[in-house]
């Protein structure tokens, strides 16, 4: 067998003209500790601040705690598999999670990865977690209302796109409700939702996801979730991931609203973190920088300028008081980092006014900017209402010697708290409650029984669409009040058909 020099010598040639010569550096560091969601590394010498690092078994972490000796990382998956010895390098990168449309229909966990059985998410882009939120010069006032569906939160605590309303309360009061019907009110509004739940039970993530389907919400939504059996660290950046999918449609020009359900719970993951990394505690064991974690999340809800675009992002932050204490820690943090907020009373949930809606607490900071001028008509009077039938209904318990006058605004107040209840996942279009609110303001449900009230309402909403979709359409497409008495005939004509139900039993009997 004779050896061919011209086939070996092309062989060598063909391989050093494939040959690069390039030197993988990295710079790997040793596990000196892990427990908790928490691992400590020495040898990580140029790891910067919120660096991505990979364990030797795939699992990645965020660098924390730059210290002298080691670098103190936060584990963003399973830990049990990390052993004290393994190796960890630096990627170089920060935490990004995916973005873009593929997401939207999908829960996924706070690093982007579906967790709903359907298969990859196919997009190529990507975001930073954290990212500076914009300027004073980049923003717009609030002006363009986000209409909830909810009559009371609409008349009475309006919120405008790019604004940041707190919904706090008790646990167990119509919270995580609210923020659902707000998000089954978007359809039809060129709205991306995203809701992001953090430390709930699983079933209940589920439950939230198939009300979202049921009513046709999923498909412009995106759900994080962040279990309650999930590590601290994923329960920390779950809000950031959600806001990063976020502020993608927003500088794209679109408008998104973003539900954190609950940022106490973020608190609590991320005072367990600080305090596993051996950071200073302060009051309520929560470290220094708590309320920097929040301020710099809620910040990036905005209104851009015309010149970026014109998005917006409308955070609407949920806060979990104890016994209805809102000077709490975190509370009084979040409240002052908010445009407003709806509270919601334990006491009027468990008597049956639901949403349990404080109508003396709740506040916007937006105001009237945020609402089309026939609301800002009809709702005009509403709280004052509101707030001297509760004063009035306290001392009328100790004296039933009334005048006619207290009488009337007694009565008055019964069907104004009576018109304002509204059912679970039955968010009302805008023109819908106007009218309502219109029949309230002008003493036509005065004479409806209390007990009449709710029937009223649904078979005024019926009578409309059927007879005067035309009045409907005009305060939908003009926002303002018909200028004729077209209303005031509508509503007249409606109530002579109304039977109550003293008036159907008698005619019955008859």
């Amino acid at each position: 067998m004779s050896i061919k020099t011209e086939e070996i010598s092309s062989l060598i040639k063909k391989q050093l003209a494939n040959y690069e010569a390039t030197i993988s550096v990295e710079e790997t560091g040793t596990v000196t500790y892990v427990g908790d969601g928490v691992a400590r590394a020495d040898g990580l010498e140029n790891a910067m601040a919120g660096e991505l690092l990979e364990f030797s078994n795939g699992v990645y972490g965020m660098a924390q705690n730059l210290e002298s000796n080691d670098v103190g990382i936060v584990i963003l998956g399973e830990y049990t598999g990390i052993r004290e010895g393994d190796t960890v390098k630096r990627t170089g990168r920060i935490m990004e999670v995916p973005v873009g449309d593929a997401l939207l229909g999908r829960v996924v966990d706070p690093l982007g990865r579906p967790i709903d059985g359907l298969g990859d998410i196919k997009t190529e882009k990507t975001r930073p977690i954290e990212h500076k939120a914009p300027g004073v010069m980049e923003r717009k006032s609030v002006s363009v209302p986000l209409q909830t569906g909810i009559k009371v939160i609409d008349a009475l605590v309006p919120i405008g796109r790019g604004q940041r309303e707190l919904i706090i309360g008790d646990r167990k009061t119509g919270k995580t409700s609210i923020a659902i019907d707000t998000i089954i009110n978007q359809k039809d509004q060129d709205m991306i939702c995203i809701y992001v739940a953090i430390g709930q039970k699983e079933s209940t993530v589920r439950a939230q996801v198939e009300t979202l389907r049921q009513f046709g919400a999923l498909d412009y939504t995106i759900v994080v979730s962040a279990s309650a059996s999930n590590p601290a660290p994923m329960l920390w950046i779950a809000p950031y991931a959600g806001a990063a999918m976020g502020e993608e449609f927003m500088f794209g020009g679109r408008d998104v609203l973003i539900i954190y359900d609950d940022l106490s719970k973020q608190a609590d993951a991320y005072r367990e973190l600080s305090l596993i990394l051996r950071r200073p505690p302060g009051r309520e064991a929560y470290p220094g920088d708590i309320f920097y974690t929040h301020s710099r999340l809620l910040e990036r809800a905005a209104r851009l300028s015309d010149d970026l675009g014109g998005g917006s992002m409308t955070a609407l932050p949920v806060i979990q008081t104890q016994a209805g204490d809102v000077s709490a820690y975190i509370p009084t943090n979040v409240i002052s980092i908010t445009d407003g907020q709806i509270f919601l009373n334990a006491d009027s949930f468990y008597a049956g006014q639901r949403p349990a809606i404080d109508a003396g607490t709740s506040v916007s900071r937006v105001g009237g900017d945020a609402q089309i001028k026939a609301m800002k008509k009809v709702s005009g009077t509403l709280r004052l209402d509101i707030a001297s039938y509760n004063e009035l209904a306290s001392f009328a318990q100790f004296g039933s010697d009334l005048d006619a006058a207290t009488q009337a605004k007694l009565a008055r107040g019964q069907r104004t708290v009576e018109l304002l209840k509204q059912g679970l996942h039955a968010p009302q279009p805008v023109e819908q409650q106007v009218v309502t609110l219109y029949a309230l303001a002008h003493g036509y449900v005065d004479d409806v029984p209390v007990d009449d009230i709710a029937r009223f309402e649904s078979e005024l909403a019926s009578y409309m669409h059927g007879n005067h979709q035309d009045l409907y359409d005009q305060i939908a497409q003009s926002g303002q009040l018909p200028g004729d008495d077209s209303l005031d005939d509508a509503i007249k004509a409606f109530k002579q058909s109304f039977q109550t139900s003293a008036e159907a039993s008698q005619a019955q009997n008859d």
